[in-house]
């Protein structure tokens, strides 16, 4: 696994977001040496990314695994699908992840993922492939969802907090207040309580395909719409990779 993609700093948080496996561990050096080493970040965030980097590196596989799912699989309002936290199951988030789709064809990007369009992991590599401009302006638009999921995860003293930190300074943007109270206001998942996640996600999958009056149109333009974010509504989750 090696990082030799334009922005290292971007693909190599998509990895850390990804789920925990062996190949990811055996990267961890490198990859804890790309954040350690980016100046785009603060010393203190640098710092607080450290604690991952050790506990991704050399952690009990499965411990890892656990964790992770318990925190962004299920979790809808830690969901690392970032439409999920501005349309829902709306028929906006539809037209959105088709969007999005003809954009990473646009740029020849072809994800190796069962994962959907809007997964952070996805884009972020994706944007590790952009122009800086073009990769900060679409973090931009993502930076009040940013700011809310690094205090959620802050609340539950999770190691993952910092990324989330990481991902609004690479993104330059000072997050809307409004917004991020706007998705603190939801009420958090207990993830220990299968009931209640089985009716929270015991909907239609959402579908998307190729669309003829879709266009191509930038990221920064599709992603636009996260400056106003809507109650989630229940949606059906794919396995981690």
């Amino acid at each position: 696994m090696t990082l030799v993609l334009n922005d290292r700093t971007l693909k190599a948080i998509s990895l850390v977001l990804s789920y925990p496996t062996e190949a990811l561990q055996s990267a961890m050096p490198e990859i804890g040496g790309v954040l350690a080493s980016d100046t785009r970040l603060t010393a203190a965030v640098r710092r607080a990314l450290r604690p991952l980097v050790t506990a991704l590196g050399g952690g009990d596989i499965y411990e890892l695994q656990e964790r992770f799912v318990m925190l962004f699989d299920r979790s809808r309002t830690l969901s690392l699908n970032l439409f999920e936290h501005v349309h829902g199951e709306s028929r906006d988030r539809g037209g959105a992840m088709v969007s999005l789709v003809e954009t990473y064809r646009d740029g020849g990007f072809d994800p190796a993922t069962s994962e959907l369009p809007d997964h952070l992991p996805v884009l972020l590599e994706f944007l590790a492939t952009r122009p800086a401009a073009e990769a900060a302006d679409t973090l931009a638009d993502a930076a009040h969802i940013f700011a809310a999921l690094s205090e959620r995860l802050s609340r539950r003293e999770s190691v993952y907090a910092p990324v989330f930190d990481a991902l609004g300074q690479l993104s330059r943007a000072q997050p809307d207040a409004e917004a991020v109270s706007a998705l603190l206001g939801q009420e958090d998942d207990d993830p220990t309580d299968l009931a209640a996640l089985d009716a929270v996600w015991d909907e239609a999958q959402v579908t998307f395909g190729p669309d003829p009056n879709a266009g191509c149109p930038q990221v920064r333009d599709m992603l636009s719409n996260m400056e106003t974010p809507k109650t989630p509504a229940p949606k059906p989750r794919h396995a981690a990779e």
